[in-house]
């Protein structure tokens, strides 16, 4: 019985369509083999950057473990930009008095 791997080569892009909207996919792969749908949606795929992704590589907003598991079984992670709330929970807070911002 053979094992999975424990690293695979990536390659990401990003949407044309939407900011913040990425797609990654095993480099062995091509674009034009993911779903029709999938590809209409997301737009013109423009590449952004390869690295080596493993169960436990440190991600900006993912769960490596989710992104490992999606490419293992789907074949592609599609990386959704972040909900309005969170944009806004990373801003700084207020000052506490507004009159001395000027």
């Amino acid at each position: 019985m053979a094992t999975a791997p424990q690293s695979l080569p990536i390659s990401a892009y990003k949407s044309s369509k939407k900011d913040e909207l990425y797609l990654m996919i095993p480099q062995s792969s091509k674009l034009s083999d993911l779903p029709a749908e999938l590809r209409v949606m997301f737009g013109e795929a423009q590449h952004v950057l390869d690295f080596e992704m493993t169960p436990a590589r440190k991600m900006g907003r993912e769960d490596p473990q989710k992104v490992w598991d999606a490419l293992q079984q789907k074949g592609y992670f599609i990386q959704l930009p972040p909900q309005e709330v969170e944009k806004l929970s990373d801003m700084p807070p207020p000052p506490e008095r507004l009159d001395n911002i000027f």
